[in-house]
């Protein structure tokens, strides 16, 4: 069951990546747009912490899957592809939730340099 996880890390983090690549340049190119100051850069600091946490949340999967197969038996052996839906779809929601943010953070500054 374990290995089953192990199998599905590399595609996570390759699509997590990919958002947080993503959201990197879109974040930089909202904060280069005018009216507003220049790119951010990279803020590798951050980018690491998420990381790390992002692969703990990951970690999670099997334990809450061993703990769900422990407690009511292996007729709940789909509990594992469901948390793993549910765990990538909200790790790549929350990896590109600043897009959104900062494109409305854009349009506020536009309207108050229009205003």
């Amino acid at each position: 069951m374990i290995g089953w996880w192990e199998r599905r890390r590399y595609a996570f983090n390759l699509v997590v990546g990919g958002a947080g690549l993503l959201t990197v340049g879109a974040v930089n190119l909202f904060s280069a747009l005018p009216p507003g100051g220049g790119p951010l850069g990279v803020p590798l600091g951050p980018i690491a912490v998420y990381v790390v946490l992002a692969n703990l949340g990951f970690t999670a999967g099997p334990v809450v899957d061993l703990l769900i197969r422990r407690a009511w038996g292996h007729g709940y052996a789909a509990a594992g592809p469901a948390l793993f839906r549910y765990g990538f779809v909200f790790s790549v929601g929350l990896t590109l939730l600043p897009i959104p943010l900062v494109a409305v953070e854009w349009v506020v500054r536009l309207l108050r340099l229009l205003g």
